[in-house]
């Protein structure tokens, strides 16, 4: 067995899982990760160190300008390509990160759904800005309780495509997704990292802001929002911390009150996105459960190691 992917909520400690197990394999990352694909977006996304990057290859992270698009399919070609490479060398390819779609992509192909409707787009957005987006979210109900029951109702990007796709075609984006799948999947093995204690994944994430806060991401903002190709609509700045730094800063929020706001809006948002992973991961029965909080990395290292990798 060649390939694994190590999956997991955000702050659940798979950057250092697949560390531990890295020294044990020649292996290379390949990163499942939405926010890692842009550059210039470091802190924020407790993006590997250059030590760790330079101690083991790393692959999908600073590929993309964050005004440039990448999206599941995108991952699911690149990744390919790239799990083909590492054989090719005669390494273990190591699929880490917490974007699900992701992997979905990647594992079960994707649908072809109809392109982008403009006129009907900016539709959505004027009505979404006089009503709010929890009532579009409820409106996506009505048509595509499927669709709407796993995404937030102010997830302004994914609530506003189901509805795109919903009037311009009458029929439910989870219905063009059951009745077209694509046949480009891959079988690749899962290890879900979970925690036992839920405070324990609650309090890392409250660490992980601190450390973040500290680190400079407030000056990483600044200088995003500098950029004229940049808005607070823009895909990679709706990354959970990054949209809620920009709202913030739109208020003329910082130093100590954006550090406050953040410590507030940002750790919730981020124990949201942590629920939501979770619960993609627990709705996988196959998925091998390994302990987040109950266990080193190196002790979790060493179980898959005897579980997956016992005759390399």
């Amino acid at each position: 067995m060649r390939t694994l992917c190590i999956a997991g909520p955000t702050a659940s400690g798979k950057s250092a899982l697949a560390l531990a197990l890295a020294q044990e394999l020649d292996a290379e990352i390949i990163s499942m990760d939405s926010a890692l694909v842009y550059r210039r977006m470091d802190v924020g996304t407790a993006k590997p160190s250059a030590a760790e990057r330079a101690a083991l290859p790393h692959h999908l992270i600073d590929i993309r300008e964050p005004y440039e698009p990448y999206n599941a399919a995108d991952f699911a070609r690149d990744a390919r390509r790239l799990i083909g490479a590492i054989h090719a060398r005669g390494k273990v390819a190591l699929i880490v990160g917490g974007t699900m779609l992701y992997f979905k992509a990647l594992t079960e192909g994707l649908a072809e759904l109809p392109q982008a409707n403009e006129a009907i787009r900016a539709e959505i957005a004027e009505e979404a800005a006089a009503k709010s987006w929890p009532a579009m979210h409820a409106e996506l109900a009505l048509h595509d309780a499927l669709t709407a029951a796993r995404l937030a109702p102010n997830d302004s990007q994914r609530v506003g495509r189901a509805l795109e796709v919903w009037r311009a075609t009458g029929k439910a984006l989870s219905q063009w997704i059951a009745e077209q799948p694509a046949a480009d999947a891959l079988d690749v093995p899962l290890v879900s990292l979970e925690p036992q204690n839920r405070t324990w994944l609650h309090a890392r994430i409250k660490s992980r802001f601190e450390v973040m806060l500290a680190a400079g991401f407030e000056a990483e903002m600044q200088a995003l929002r500098l950029d004229p190709q940049l808005s607070a609509q823009t895909p990679a700045m709706r990354a959970v911390g990054y949209r809620q730094a920009w709202e913030a800063m739109d208020r003329g929020l910082s130093g100590a009150a954006l550090q406050a706001e953040l410590m507030q809006t940002g750790v919730a948002a981020t124990r949201q996105l942590a629920k939501r992973q979770l619960t993609w991961l627990r709705s996988m029965p196959n998925r091998a459960v390994f302990s987040a909080d109950t266990q080193t990395p190196h002790d979790a290292a060493k179980g898959i190691l005897k579980r997956f990798f016992a005759g390399i």
